[in-house]
């Protein structure tokens, strides 16, 4: 007998990219489940279009909502996408022939990210090794507001083919994610009582610069390679400088 697998993912004003989500698990999902907190675009009728079962819930952070999103699945076999993730037609096959001869096991899976138009294979971005596909019932997110990393008791494995992940269509896109991500773990690490310093603020950037672009091969995509590594470096600084802010503002109140 053929398992039953839903296709959980969460989404926000995603009208660019869930049509390409959604068309790469057609035919693989026996339930697609949406949980969206609250769009004003297009993002409702393009799922709907695609049947798929559509929820809305208040988005806290990304890690409760995805925890949100799995215990509203109809099966204990769940795939996590994000929306601007597509499957390639090797993992999608391979998912189909484990419907057929269902395994122990979860699975975690290469993913590979487009920037501006070309797919980064060097640097910190790849191999980006995800846990993606679980058994709900023995799984759930963990992590902070942002970075949230999906855990299991299961035996994982890892299953050949690759996410696509469409993240990022121009320089702004990451330079206003930089900013949005960087503010959350910023108070994420605060509110764990973390504190960072002058030092670090200085240092971390600069180290994450040369691991990513020297260390980890990002020099060899070429120019791509640079911005990523600079925006990277760029996004470490703004971590650690928000956190020393709101430690030094907790300061001044204290006094």
């Amino acid at each position: 007998m053929e398992t039953k697998l839903s296709v959980v993912i969460i989404t926000f004003n995603e009208e660019k990219n869930i049509g390409r989500c959604l068309e790469s698990v057609k035919g693989l999902a026996d339930e697609i489940l949406v949980v969206d907190s609250f769009s004003t675009d297009k993002t409702k009728e393009i799922c709907l279009s695609f049947g798929a079962r559509f929820i809305t819930h208040p988005f806290e952070d990304f890690t409760k909502q995805k925890n949100y999103a799995f215990s509203q699945a109809t099966n204990d076999w769940v795939l996590s996408l994000d929306a601007d993730e597509a499957l390639d037609k090797v993992l999608k096959r391979n998912i189909l022939e484990l419907k057929k001869s269902p395994q122990p096991f979860a699975f975690k899976m290469h993913r590979v990210t487009q920037f501006c138009g070309k797919w980064i294979r060097k640097g910190e971005w790849y191999p980006d090794v995800k846990l993606r596909l679980v058994n709900r019932s023995e799984s759930v997110f963990k992590g902070g507001k942002v970075h949230e990393q999906l855990t299991t008791n299961q035996k994982v494995k890892l299953l050949n083919g690759e996410i696509l992940h469409y993240s990022f269509y121009t320089i702004d896109d990451y330079v206003l994610q930089n900013n949005k991500f960087s503010t959350m773990s910023a108070q994420t690490m605060y509110e764990a009582g973390k504190t960072t310093t002058i030092v670090r603020v200085i240092a971390a950037p600069i180290f994450n610069f040369i691991k990513n672009y020297f260390f980890k091969g990002g020099f060899l995509e070429g120019y791509f390679g640079w911005v990523i590594a600079v925006n990277s470096a760029h996004g470490n600084f703004l971590k650690y400088a928000k956190l020393y802010t709101l430690n030094r503002t907790k300061k001044l109140e204290n006094k």
